[in-house]
């Protein structure tokens, strides 16, 4: 049977994610941003929460992970870099390890640049991708702790996975990223089109998450910093990706 997967809205615009194998009776969480909206979230489908997996030590992410460790006795992964800033971490976890969890093999990708040690969550069987703050749907995260060339060569990663991978993020954050996306490129009619996809399914109060990576290298401006339009629309040759990406990402970070 193919896993129950429940996105979970927390605090002011966080998602985390549960996955339930029924046939193991396994219940994966993805980030815990806060307990009470998991927890009830858990008591509506009767499962009971076996592992979570963390991607960076943000307290958005982590908040609620002591209190739902304590009352479900989770297993609990994480980045080996952020190990001293997670608690009750019981797998450190680096580029290349596998989380195996229940009936899914879950590679661990490092992708700094939001945070040094920030990992990412792939299970390359069902083709899902746990991005954390690293890819959004549209955007991509804040630059807190590592460098644009970091996070560039992160992307990049990422970018390289199987077109039909499933992207779950961190954030809502679709919304904003759409619309950056569409003043750099106005005449792009994929961007265009998938704005107002967007804007209807926030006007009507739908998820934007998932996303898949096909979709975003069409219509993510940061993951097309390699093309001669984007180079040409922030006044940069082509050639320098990364020097494109750091373009791109500062004038988010100003707007």
């Amino acid at each position: 049977m193919p896993a129950d997967i429940v996105l979970v809205p927390c605090l002011s615009d966080n998602y985390a994610v549960l996955l339930h194998d029924a046939g193991s009776g396994t219940t994966a969480l993805i980030d815990a941003p806060e307990a009470p909206p998991v927890r009830a979230a858990l008591d509506e489908k009767g499962w009971k929460l076996t592992d979570i997996l963390i991607t960076h030590k943000h307290p958005d992410h982590i908040g609620g992970l002591t209190e739902l460790k304590g009352e479900y006795g989770a297993k609990v992964f994480g980045p080996r870099g952020e190990a001293s800033s997670i608690p009750g971490l019981d797998h450190p976890l680096a580029e290349g390890d596998v989380a195996e969890v229940g009936p899914w093999r879950f590679e661990t990708i490092e992708t700094p640049g939001h945070t040094k040690g920030h990992v990412v969550f792939f299970e390359p069987s069902e083709k899902w991708l746990f991005s954390g703050d690293t890819l959004f749907v549209m955007g991509c995260g804040r630059l807190f702790e590592d460098t644009h060339a970091a996070m560039w060569s992160s992307l990049s990663k990422l970018a390289r996975l199987p077109n039909e991978t499933t992207v779950w993020c961190g954030h809502e954050y679709t919304a904003s990223n759409a619309k950056f996306c569409a003043s750099i490129l106005p005449d792009d009619p994929a961007i265009s089109e998938r704005l107002k996809k967007v804007e209807a399914a926030r006007a009507a109060g739908r998820p934007t998450v998932p996303s898949t990576i096909g979709a975003e290298k069409a219509t993510n401006v940061f993951l097309r910093a390699g093309e001669d339009k984007v180079a040409a629309a922030v006044g940069l040759g082509s050639g320098d990706a990364a020097a494109v990406f750091a373009e791109l990402r500062e004038r988010k970070n100003r707007g």
